[in-house]
């Protein structure tokens, strides 16, 4: 709706209005306040818990090797799951700059926790992949970290465990395909 424009109808009520039509582009969302609310305490419980993620990927990541970037962590967390890798690919999946991955798979190259090849299609390129003993010890943290997870919800019912398992996957695919949209990127 145009403010100021005596032509156009009055909204009352969510949207409904005994004037003439309006062109929906004019008329402004009714907002929930529910709603609002419930997105408002979203933002800050996930604003809180990448915070401690943050915090904690960094304490894993000096477990696995004294002075490894809590970065590093989540690049061989990377690789464990999604076997060999371009280091392109890892830039892309990972949303870092070229500088800050080559720096992480250095240092994790030199830890022994990665492996780096060059890649059979294109020499030019390098494939990384978790070595035996980036793969040993990132299990040993995982399994863990899994532990610690059972012990602190065991309290929780089997069927509130699984739920939250579904909706950050939801969350999680939702946050892949945003940025595949934003990078141009066909994954989602």
């Amino acid at each position: 709706m145009t403010s100021g424009n005596p032509e156009r109808p009055v909204l009352v009520e969510q949207g409904v209005s005994t004037a003439a039509p309006v062109d929906a582009a004019d008329i402004a969302p009714v907002i929930d306040p529910a709603a609002h609310e419930a997105h408002v305490a979203l933002e800050r419980e996930i604003a809180l818990l990448l915070r401690r993620a943050r915090a904690i990927q960094g304490r894993l990541a000096g477990e696995l090797h004294r002075g490894l970037d809590g970065a590093a962590y989540g690049l061989l967390v990377l690789l464990d799951d999604a076997g060999p890798l371009r280091a392109s690919d890892v830039v892309v999946r990972l949303g870092l700059d070229k500088s800050t991955v080559s720096r992480q798979v250095a240092s994790l190259v030199e830890a022994g926790l990665v492996d780096r090849v060059a890649d059979p299609d294109d020499g030019r390129a390098q494939v990384l992949s978790t070595s035996e003993e980036g793969h040993r010890r990132l299990s040993e943290i995982r399994d863990a970290r899994r532990a610690r997870w059972e012990a602190d919800l065991a309290h929780w019912p089997t069927a509130d465990v699984a739920t939250l398992g579904t909706l950050l996957g939801r969350l999680n695919r939702l946050g892949e395909a945003r940025e595949a949209q934003a990078t141009g990127g066909d994954e989602a």
